[in-house]
């Protein structure tokens, strides 16, 4: 689990992140501030994996106060102008966001923070699992034992073979953490293809579970299926 704060001067563009933050399962977003000389003091006696900072502030710039910050600390900076791209990466900054940014360029800066954190600790990157949020815990799922992803709302069940788990979150941020051989046969459904073992017209069988086929997503399953 990595753990954050977010720096910007704008309440606005903090909301964006805190939104976000709030949709990646292995990601903590701790606090959020719009005064930087405030995050300094916080973060001399908290410790936190990655900081996403704004580069154009009042008082002090973002660029300025990444050299302040722990060595150890990550950043993703956040800003509306490209053209302070090459200098934060002078900076050692893992990634740039370029405002206004969507979940999945965001989600993108985070699995990079994920890896080079598993690295630096001596961990393998993980690509067979991950961790979902439900309720006020952390469950890990294994993509060998997720079967179906139903959507029910704002909330998705993730079927297991003897089980099911669920989230707060829509289909579609479900299908940007899942490897690409889960994919959808309906629009409120994501199956593991690896895991089907029969197709009929307008279902398919995993595992003594069924998900539903619409017409619109019939020949896509085909042809994922029949590529070599």
């Amino acid at each position: 689990m990595l753990t954050a704060i977010a720096i910007d001067d704008e309440p606005m563009a903090l909301e964006v992140v805190k939104a976000h933050a709030s949709k990646v399962p292995f990601l903590e977003l701790k606090e959020i501030f719009t005064d930087a000389i405030k995050a300094l003091e916080y973060l001399k006696s908290n410790q936190v994996d990655l900081i996403f900072l704004d580069i154009k502030m009042p008082d002090i710039s973002g660029l300025e106060l990444a050299i302040l910050i722990p060595k150890e600390t990550m950043v993703v900076f956040t800003t509306a102008y490209s053209e302070h791209a090459v200098k934060s990466f002078e900076l050692d900054a893992i990634d740039y966001l370029l405002k206004p940014f969507n979940l999945s360029r965001f989600l993108k800066s985070c699995q990079k923070a994920q890896e080079l954190f598993d690295l630096k600790n001596g961990q393998k990157p993980s690509s067979d699992s991950i961790f979902i949020k439900t309720g006020s815990e952390q469950v890990k799922i294994n993509f060998d034992e997720l079967l179906i992803c139903e959507a029910n709302g704002n909330y998705v069940n993730f079927h297991l073979k003897e089980h099911k788990i669920l989230s707060r979150m829509t289909l579609s941020e479900t299908e940007l953490l899942l490897p690409s051989h889960f994919i959808k046969t309906h629009r409120s459904y994501l199956v593991n293809t690896d895991k089907i073992e029969k197709i009929e017209r307008h279902q398919v069988s995993l595992q003594g579970k069924h998900a539903p086929v619409s017409n619109g997503f019939y020949d896509d399953l085909l042809d994922k299926l029949n590529k070599p």
